[in-house]
């Protein structure tokens, strides 16, 4: 069995954003050498994520809208108890759970194997720092 491990480098300026990973992925997978596996794409953050959807510009200002929507930024401790801790991301860990950690793609015949219109989105819901994405490819 093969495997390869990679850890890309996320440092988004904005507070919520949502950032194609698509090509780093499909590189690793490459790199690995797998042709029949499994690849497992994780947002090493608890108030980021990892998912898989369009990119689709207005999709993507739909998800904005519903997650400040379901969990508003809020700085103070009265919303988010989370805050009382000295904390202002209350809400990015609830966008994360809503979101997901992470995804597992199969892939085949060497590539990621998705459906129509399929990609992989990194997504930020407390930006401003250094963070990290797992990539682990495994297979034969």
């Amino acid at each position: 069995m093969k495997s390869l491990t990679r850890y890309l480098e996320m440092n988004v300026p904005a507070r919520l954003a949502f950032v194609n990973i698509t090509g780093d992925v499909e590189r690793a997978v490459a790199e690995s050498g797998v042709g029949e596996g499994l690849c497992l794409v994780n947002a090493m953050h608890i108030t980021a994520s990892v998912f898989i959807n369009d990119d689709e510009p207005g999709l993507h200002e739909d998800y904005t809208r519903w997650l400040e929507w379901l969990a508003p930024y809020d700085p103070s401790p009265e919303r988010y108890h989370h805050n009382r801790t000295g904390e202002d991301n209350g809400d990015a860990h609830h966008k994360r759970q809503v979101m997901g950690r992470e995804v597992v793609v199969a892939v085949t015949k060497g590539k990621l194997d998705f459906g129509p219109w399929e990609q992989v989105f990194y997504g930020e819901f407390d930006g401003r720092r250094k963070k990290r994405v797992l990539v682990k490819v495994i297979g034969e």
